[in-house]
């Protein structure tokens, strides 16, 4: 890589906040942060730990809870230590890392959205054939597809940015380190770069979101014909949470990486990562659990 760049580290420009209200970010984040490992570590236990939950819809819901402890990981840590740090520094080959770990982890979620929205269809479709359609060996294939898909989908990013030559200036308009600030800094023509970030990302952004959708559709079909009130809120409580959770993150993506680069769409793109890289995975397991009659029945036994 030292062939094709001279810039050996960078500066995060972070949030952009006063001094005045960086300790208090700090602390907002900091807090956020402790919230996202305890809850989605809990649903790990739990999931692993209670017999009743070796279903497919809590294998997927364990694998969502460890990507997003990793999802946060990327950015969270380097960020609230820049919060109460003068040098906001990362090396080159940190920085290349974020990028391929952002967008891998952040790939595989979406791809596993698709998924778990597959599995609920099946569920409220053909609850009869339900164990037979989402047999073991097909729910560890569609996690293990949903992760090699992703991380080759970060690769793919990551290589083609660590090859662009960086000589100067070296401060990224960010607070971690994204593909589209990171292209800012270039010095040499990046727009194959974001026309290849525009279809890829766009591609899997939108085929993902499109089977969610159509799973969505199908689902919607079935719980007219349920004529019980009661049977309805049941098969709806199953989705309301994965429904929620995918509007938040689809929407904050697309409206992140399907738009033209400039200098006041950086600044928004900076809002915009806060929600899928810090409030999203704190939420995401208050809104499986909170909704989920299961998931409360294990975990009042696992406090017991």
């Amino acid at each position: 890589l030292s062939n094709f760049t001279s810039t050996t580290y960078f500066v995060l420009d972070g949030l952009g906040v006063d001094e005045d209200l960086q300790e208090i970010f700090f602390l907002v984040f900091l807090l956020l942060y402790m919230l996202t490992l305890s809850a989605n570590l809990s649903i790990m236990i739990i999931t692993i730990s209670d017999t009743s939950l070796h279903t497919p819809m809590y294998l997927f819901l364990g694998n969502l809870a460890f990507l997003d402890i990793c999802y946060s990981s990327v950015v969270i840590p380097k960020m609230i230590a820049d919060l109460i740090s003068q040098k906001k520094m990362i090396s080159f080959y940190g920085c290349m890392l974020q990028i391929y770990f952002f967008h891998s982890l952040g790939g595989t979620e979406v791809i596993l959205f698709s998924v778990m929205s597959y599995d609920r269809y099946v569920a409220i479709a053909h609850p009869l054939r339900y164990s037979t359609i989402m047999k073991n060996n097909v729910c560890i294939g569609l996690a293990v597809c949903s992760w090699v898909l992703g991380f080759s989908h970060g690769l793919l990013h990551c290589i083609m940015t660590a090859k662009l030559p960086f000589c100067g200036p070296n401060i990224v308009k960010h607070f971690f380190c994204d593909i589209k600030p990171m292209l800012n800094l270039a010095c040499t023509d990046v727009s194959f770069n974001l026309r290849l970030l525009f279809i890829v990302t766009g591609t899997l952004a939108i085929s993902t979101l499109s089977l969610t959708i159509l799973s969505y559709i199908f689902i919607s079909k079935f719980l007219i014909k349920i004529k019980t009130s009661q049977g309805r809120r049941r098969a709806l409580s199953t989705c309301s949470g994965h429904f929620t959770v995918v509007t938040l993150q689809y929407g904050t993506a697309i409206f992140t990486y399907m738009r033209p680069s400039t200098k006041d769409s950086l600044n928004q793109d900076r809002a915009a990562a806060i929600m899928f890289s810090v409030i999203t995975p704190a939420l995401n397991p208050i809104l499986y659990t909170l909704r989920n009659k299961d998931m409360k029945k294990a975990l009042k036994k696992l406090i017991k």
